[in-house]
């Protein structure tokens, strides 16, 4: 199977590092258009410094609405079209809920939430005239099972998941799909798994099928499957990318078997 994706034209958002970075860079490579956006100046440099003309880095606050309709005015104009939608900002601001201030269960809410609502109502109109879109968004295992401590992460990622459902059944009609994605443990700047000590590191492991972290490209893959003609009657669904974190209940039995056995 061979996924052309090539001349097509995708916002990436939170592309200045972690999983956002990879998805920009993946898709580029398969010939997309792909203006990843960052409030990060850091991050936006770094992504310059790929040096790939199809990778074209823009500031931009999910938050700012005023800003994301001059940038999607931009891309229209100068490409004519806009085809795929990846919304992965995100932060992860957590901690008990008696603890958490206002102001964090907002920041979490006003990013991971509203962002991706704000991002789909600016490209809509374009994917509704050009009668065809993908939007892809970044849920979370949160999303399925919460962690303690992550009621703000939790409860933005849920929203995520059932407004990718809705907006699935409003958009339909004009051959827009919008799909969603829950990585599990990948390790990143936000969720420094890999920076916890080694015995956190080994309870945490234990709990996949496949024991072992993530990595970014293997969501990237998924998400330019999403983004392909391949994946045209698939819509409104989460795809779970965590190896494998809810097929049994305790995983690492399967792992001491094999050990018992060599």
């Amino acid at each position: 199977m061979h996924i052309d994706l090539s001349g097509r034209v995708a916002i990436v958002t939170g592309a200045g590092r972690g999983i956002g970075r990879e998805i920009a860079r993946t898709l580029a490579r398969e010939k997309v258009v792909v203006y990843g956006t960052d409030i990060d100046p850091e991050g936006l440099w770094s992504l310059a410094a790929e040096a790939d003309p199809l990778l074209l880095p823009r500031k931009c606050d999910v938050r700012d609405f005023p800003a994301i309709q001059t940038l999607v005015a931009e891309i229209v104009e100068a490409r004519g079209r806009l085809d795929i939608l990846v919304n992965n900002a995100g932060v992860a601001v957590t901690g008990w809920l008696e603890d958490v201030p206002e102001e964090d269960w907002d920041l979490n809410l006003d990013t991971n939430l509203k962002g991706v609502y704000l991002m789909c109502k600016a490209v809509i109109p374009q994917m509704k005239r050009q009668r065809s879109g993908r939007i892809i968004n970044a849920a979370s295992f949160a999303a399925i099972v919460p962690s303690l401590g992550s009621a703000a992460y939790a409860a933005s990622k849920a929203g995520v998941h059932y407004l990718t459902r809705t907006l699935a059944g409003e958009l339909g009609p004009w051959g827009i799909t919008v799909n969603c994605y829950a990585p599990g443990m990948i390790p990143t700047q936000m969720n420094h798994f890999t920076e916890r000590p080694q015995a956190v590191q080994e309870r945490l492991l234990d709990t996949l099928t496949i024991r072992r972290w993530g990595e970014p490209h293997e969501v990237a893959s998924l998400v330019c499957f999403l983004a392909s003609d391949h994946a045209a009657y698939i819509t409104g669904t989460l795809v779970d990318v965590s190896g494998g974190k809810l097929a049994t209940q305790i995983p690492r039995i399967a792992y001491e078997r094999e050990q018992e056995t060599e």
